[in-house]
C-alpha cells in the first residue's frame, strides 16, 4: 500500500481502488494516487481569455508562461500582478498586464476552451493559429549526448508521473544536458508554459539550454519553445508536419523519438553534433 499523501502536495490526491491481477479481482480495496485535474479560468485586466484542464499546481508558473508563449505579453515586466481565486468549480488566475499589452490582447481577443489533449480549441482565425514566430539567433552547438542526458534526467524527476502515472513533463537542461528544472501537468501544453513562466520568473537564459517533454512534438510545442527563444526541442514521441515547418522557419532544432542512445533530426541538425 502506497504510503500516505502528503499534506503539502497540491498535485495529486489518494483514493481507494480495486485491483485485478492475472484476470482475477484481488480482494479489498488498495489505497492509489491519480493527478488532480481542474478547470482554470485565466482572466487578464479582468478579461476571460482561457478555460484549460490542469493539474492545480505551480498556477504562477502557468499564467505567466501562456501569457509569454501565446504572445499576451512580451515579457515579465508586463505582467505586474498574478492572484490565485479558488472557486466551488475550479480555480480563477487573475493576471494583471500592462496597458499596452491589454490593448494588443482586445484587438486579438479571442474566446479559447482548453483541453488536455488540446492547445488551440477556439483560436478564430487560421493567422492566430500561424502567428509568425521570430528566427532563433544562432548558437553554439549542442552536443547529442547532452540532449540524451536531459531526457534521462527529465524521466528520473517526474515526481508526479511516478506517483500517479497521468502526466506529462516539460524539462529545461543547460547546454551541458544537465536538467535544472521540472513541470509536470496533465496536459502538455500546460507542462511546458509552466516550465516558460519558471524560467521566466527566474531571470534564467533560457535560449542556451535544451528543452525536453515526455510527449509528442506537435506544432503548438514548437510554437511555445520558440517564442521563448529556446534553441533545441526533445521529445520522446513523433513531431507533426506542421511543426517540422515551424522549426525550420523559426531556426528550431527539432528531434524525436528520443529513446535510449537513438534519436531522429527534423530540423536543423547542424546544431547537433556527436
Amino acid at each position: 500500500m502506497p504510503p500516505p499523501l502528503p499534506t503539502s502536495r497540491s498535485d495529486c490526491a489518494q483514493v481507494q481502488v480495486t485491483r485485478l491481477r492475472a484476470g482475477a479481482i484481488e480482494p479489498g480495496a488498495e489505497a492509489d494516487y491519480v493527478a488532480l485535474e481542474t478547470p482554470v479560468a485565466l482572466e487578464f485586466n479582468g478579461i476571460s481569455h482561457a478555460t484549460m484542464l490542469a493539474t492545480p499546481a505551480d498556477l504562477e508558473d502557468f499564467a505567466l508562461g501562456f501569457a509569454l508563449s501565446e504572445g499576451i505579453v512580451s515579457g515579465v515586466g508586463d505582467v505586474r500582478g498574478i492572484d490565485l481565486l479558488p472557486q466551488r468549480d475550479g480555480i480563477v488566475v487573475q493576471v494583471e498586464i500592462s496597458t499596452a499589452c491589454e490593448v494588443r490582447l482586445r484587438s486579438r481577443r479571442r474566446a479559447m476552451a482548453g483541453r488536455t489533449g488540446c492547445g488551440l480549441c477556439g483560436v478564430e482565425t487560421l493567422p492566430e493559429v500561424l502567428r509568425p514566430v521570430a528566427p532563433i539567433a544562432n548558437t553554439a552547438p549542442v552536443r547529442f549526448q547532452s540532449v540524451l542526458a536531459a531526457m534521462r534526467d527529465i524521466r528520473a524527476l517526474q515526481a508526479l508521473h511516478d506517483l500517479t502515472g497521468a502526466t506529462h513533463a516539460a524539462g529545461w537542461a543547460g547546454a551541458d544536458g544537465t536538467m535544472t528544472l521540472v513541470r509536470e501537468d496533465v496536459g502538455r501544453h500546460n507542462a511546458l508554459d509552466k516550465l516558460i513562466g519558471a524560467l521566466a520568473r527566474q531571470g534564467a537564459r533560457a535560449g542556451d539550454g535544451i528543452v525536453a517533454v515526455s510527449s509528442r512534438a506537435s506544432f503548438e510545442m514548437v510554437q511555445k519553445t520558440a517564442s521563448a527563444g529556446i534553441r533545441v526541442l526533445a521529445a520522446v514521441s513523433a513531431p507533426t508536419s506542421l511543426a517540422i515547418r515551424l522549426a525550420n522557419e523559426a531556426n528550431l532544432t527539432l528531434l524525436g523519438f528520443l529513446r535510449g542512445d537513438d534519436a531522429t533530426l527534423y530540423a536543423h541538425p547542424e546544431r547537433i553534433i556527436t
